[in-house]
């Protein structure tokens, strides 16, 4: 047995840049991040969506939900739908027919970008000092709290 895990307990993984670990969050504003999940750095968006979403607080209940073209499949599109919140997400360049999105609502997803801009601005967590994830993850949390005292 691998001593602390191994690198199943580190979220690392390969990517162009090397090994890296990837921080899906959801979050309700620039300042309030309600659900963080860490995964290894080549692992896509799409599997990781029905984890976060389960971590987001039931209130307020959600109406819109801003992503990236990352998470734009039909199965988020109907997992989002049959919780009544409207996917507000950019079709990608492949799909054969693309899909209407709310553009004037997309534009309010640069508030997840400043919440993600926030955390990085703490060095700690823009260099990931912390090996194992647990850990990392525990500093992104303490971090979000900042943020939101802040």
């Amino acid at each position: 047995m691998k001593k602390n895990g191994g690198q199943a307990a580190q979220a690392l993984g390969r990517s162009r840049g090397g090994l890296s670990t990837t921080i899906h969050a959801g979050c309700r504003d620039a300042r309030t991040g309600v659900a963080v999940v860490l995964t290894a750095g080549h692992c896509h968006e799409s599997p990781v969506f029905e984890t976060v979403f389960a971590q987001v607080p039931s209130g307020p209940p959600l109406t819109h939900a801003l992503m990236d073209k990352g998470y734009d499949s039909d199965g988020i599109r109907e997992h989002l739908i049959a919780h009544d919140i409207a996917p507000v997400i950019p079709s990608k360049s492949h799909r054969r027919a693309p899909l209407d999105y709310e553009q004037a609502s997309y534009k309010l997803r640069e508030k997840v970008e400043r919440f993600f801009n926030n955390l990085t601005q703490f060095r700690r967590i823009a260099t990931q000092y912390e090996k194992l994830s647990q850990t990392f993850l525990a500093f992104i949390h303490l971090v979000a709290a900042w943020i939101i005292i802040k």
